[in-house]
């Protein structure tokens, strides 16, 4: 083994236990399901879809057991695809990244003759009718309603294999990128602004993920599983992907397929984008973890993160692996004015490298080197686009880097991991907005050269972000907080201009933790186990492994975290600075 001692124990599918359901709460397989939906024949039945859900594989379920005299199918409503493009094109630009992010609502795709139509027909009809599609309950609210939801990381594995094209598009062979774009700017926005609506309504939850294997649970369950979620510690399920520059580490660590040729990234802990594991009487139903956060955001987020960002999860916890890999891209994250009037996005990706593991000859690219020219440097990365290879250590500062440091990343810092490093990246969410200003000469995984942005890049290079003045502010900014013969608490970021605020603990017995007015994100950085403990016995003691990332809702307030076994262990504490 070479990152490990013993073997692995990452846990890479957690799950959330419901209390209080029994399997009369769940339904597996169309079979089951068309059966329990069978009672609601003469009825409205109402099936709200997330867009993505494969619809030729539901509907002619939905058909045949309903035996409906109407079907209205929702997409049929929405503008046809060259008017949606047209109207969503001021916010999808042209651009292959970068969009402008949608306020709207999703009425504003639909043609409101046609809804008013639809509506009409309902009226008129006898016998059963059937309403389906993605904003199925806009034509009318029904009798029964099924939400058909989705994860994201599923949405985006069916944009690649080019099974899916965007809502209503036929673009299934066009750049992920630009499909990924479409939806995260534009139709997801809709989407959850939507769905959120609907929570208290929905009577049963349908699990897409699975082809040909779906699930089915009641609206009570559902909610009874976001109430609880947000009781306790919990993880949302993790997911790794290849990259041009990708690693080693997470394959060993996290016991991935070994026969892949590397692992760069990893979420572990984004709801927006990790999907949450629900065991429902025995069977596991996945859904968008966040779901948690839209319906439970004050527990989860507390009253004071709530106040500042609304039923939106500001905190991002991903792994990127260069051990035995390549340098990422040289970057760059905009300040908040400029993704403002970008992206019309409310704040920025402000973050930091903590370093997991490390060989010996790690090191990490951070700030501007003395003396440099802003222009020769600007200069440098154009030729870069024209085959003159960029001269990064002439102008970017390399530092040295080994386990356990922790070098601080706000907005306008040029930065980038070199080869040999194990990195928790700790930062705010909006996590796709990098400016990439050189990528080493190489082409991306679809053997596509790799975005690069450097006319939105050097609008926000901070210059004055130099090799002293980054040596004091941004690499190991460590300060003892307290310390006995028991345990260490460290301030170890972020800085003065980032939202959030770090804190490093090390122990061999208990150490007694408080969420600080904020939801609290953790990820035990050494030693082999840990558990997390209420001391009121407000839930069950929850045992989490090394690398792990787990949240723990701002509504449980006082939490312990305890070595297993008595050895040393350190875990990092991130939450949102509210004072």
């Amino acid at each position: 083994m070479k990152y490990l001692q013993g073997t692995a124990n990452y846990v890479k599918q957690p799950t959330v236990k419901v209390p209080n359901v029994t399997t009369n709460d769940v339904w597996v397989g169309y079979e089951a399901i068309a059966n329990q939906l069978r009672a609601y024949q003469g009825k409205i039945v109402v099936v709200d879809t997330y867009p993505g859900v494969r619809d030729e594989e539901i509907l002619p379920v939905l058909k045949e057991a309903l035996q409906p005299s109407l079907v209205i199918e929702t997409i049929d409503l929405f503008y046809e695809k060259d008017e949606l493009t047209r109207r969503m094109q001021s916010h999808l630009t042209d651009d292959r990244v970068f969009g402008i992010m949608y306020y709207g609502k999703v009425q504003d795709f639909m043609d409101a003759e046609k809804v008013a139509s639809a509506k009409e027909a309902v009226e008129k009809a006898n016998g059963t009718v059937l309403i389906y599609g993605f904003a199925a309950q806009l034509v009318h609210a029904g009798d029964v309603l099924v939400y058909a939801d989705l994860a994201r990381w599923e949405i985006q594995q069916r944009y690649r294999s080019q099974e899916m094209g965007n809502y209503k598009c036929d673009n299934y062979k066009e750049d992920t990128l630009r499909k990924y774009k479409r939806a995260f700017f534009i139709e997801w926005r809709i989407a959850d602004k939507h769905k959120r609506g609907l929570f208290d309504s929905i009577d049963f939850l349908l699990d897409t993920n699975q082809k040909d294997h779906p699930k089915m649970i009641t609206g009570d369950a559902f909610r009874t599983a976001l109430h609880h979620t947000v009781e306790g510690p919990f993880r949302t399920t993790p997911y790794f992907d290849p990259g041009v520059w990708g690693g080693q580490w997470m394959k060993e660590v996290c016991g991935l397929d070994a026969d892949k040729e590397n692992y760069a990234w990893s979420f572990d802990g984004v709801p927006e984008e990790n999907s949450l594991l629900l065991d429902v009487a025995g069977e596991i139903i996945e859904i968008p973890s966040i779901d948690v956060v839209f319906y439970e955001a004050k527990k989860l987020l507390g009253e004071k993160v709530f106040a500042r960002f609304g039923a939106e999860f500001p905190i991002r916890f991903d792994f990127l692996d260069t051990m035995e890999g390549q340098s990422l891209s040289l970057q760059v994250h905009p300040n908040r004015d400029y993704i403002q009037q970008l992206c019309g996005m409310p704040y920025t990706q402000d973050e930091s490298y903590y370093i997991l593991d490390a060989k010996e000859d790690a090191s990490v690219y951070l700030g501007i080197k003395e003396g440099v020219n802003p222009e020769e440097m600007i200069q440098a990365l154009a030729d870069g686009q024209k085959g003159v290879s960029f001269p990064a250590e002439k102008f970017v500062n390399r530092f040295p880097a080994k386990k356990h440091d922790h070098f601080l990343i706000p907005a306008g810092t040029v930065h980038c991991s070199a080869p040999g490093c194990m990195v928790l990246e700790i930062s705010a969410t909006p996590y796709i907005f990098t400016f990439k200003l050189w990528d080493w000469d190489r082409l991306g995984m679809d053997g596509l050269p790799r975005p690069i942005h450097l006319e939105h890049g050097k609008h926000n290079i901070r210059f004055d972000r130099t090799t002293e003045w980054v040596k004091e502010h941004l690499v190991n900014d460590f300060k003892v907080i307290q310390q006995d013969e028991t345990m260490l608490e460290e301030h170890t970021g972020l800085h003065e201009l980032e939202f959030i605020e770090t804190r490093r603990f090390t122990t061999k017995s208990q150490v007694t933790l408080h969420t600080k007015e904020s939801v609290n994100v953790c990820n035990l950085v050494d030693g082999r186990a840990a558990i997390v403990e209420s001391p009121t016995n407000a839930f069950e003691p929850y045992e989490v492994h090394y690398a792990e990332t787990f949240i723990i809702p701002e509504q449980i307030k006082d939490y312990t975290i305890r070595s297993v076994d008595g050895s040393e262990i350190k875990f990092v504490q991130a939450y949102v600075k509210v004072a």
